[in-house]
This record gives structure tokens, C-alpha cells and sequence, in this order.
């Protein structure tokens, strides 16, 4: 397996392209029912096979409806904190923002007075 931050772009793309291919087959989808499925127009399909990955919304379309969504799943998760970084969270945070309280009353003789006119 070469290290992909060794390769070109434009290999990458292209690897991918085929990957998509090559799945699409062994699933024995047409280009045509890809692109209803996914929809997205079969030039798009066409263009993404072909390593031309013109549009990020298309490409999740199709590897969505090819069922491969899981290979972006690294890029989604959220980062887990550890027990440790997350008790130094909250404490920043509450130290920033603490509930001010105010400590006054209503005076209820003030609103006699202004309730008698």
C-alpha cells in the first residue's frame, strides 16, 4: 500500500474513481441507475469513476447510495475527550460564566404608590 501523502492528487482521485467503479459492478448497478439512485446527474457518475471529482455533494450522494458512507466516518466523529480533559472543560467554562443572582427585593411599598393614581 503506498503512502498517500506520497501520491498526487490527481492519483488519488483517480484511485478513487475506480474504487467507485469497481463496487458499483460488484453490485451489478449501471451507471444510469447510480445516478436516479444518488441523484445526480450520469455525467456526474461518469466524471467521478473517471477520477474527476468536480462536486463533494455528488460524491456523498453516491457513496451513500452505494452504501461505502462509512469511509468518511473518521471525518465525522466528534474527538472523545479524555475524563481528565473534560473536567478541565467544564471547570473553565463555569469559571467564565457564572450565574450572576441578583440579591435585592421588590420593595412592594414603591408599587402602592404608583398603583394609586
Amino acid at each position: 500500500m503506498d503512502n498517500i501523502y506520497m501520491l498526487a492528487d490527481g492519483v488519488i482521485l483517480s484511485r478513487i474513481g475506480n474504487h467507485l467503479r469497481e463496487v458499483r459492478l460488484r453490485q451489478n448497478i449501471t451507471q444510469q441507475s447510480l445516478a436516479d439512485a444518488a441523484g445526480v446527474s450520469l455525467s456526474s457518475v461518469k466524471k467521478i469513476e473517471k477520477g474527476e471529482i468536480g462536486s463533494f455533494d455528488s460524491l456523498l450522494r453516491v457513496l451513500r447510495t452505494l452504501g461505502k458512507l462509512e469511509v468518511l466516518q473518521p471525518l465525522v466523529d466528534e474527538e472523545q475527550l479524555s475524563p481528565s480533559e473534560y473536567y478541565e472543560l467544564v471547570q473553565s467554562n463555569t469559571a467564565k460564566h457564572q450565574r450572576k443572582r441578583a440579591v435585592g427585593r421588590i420593595n412592594n411599598k414603591n408599587k402602592e404608590e404608583e398603583s394609586a393614581w
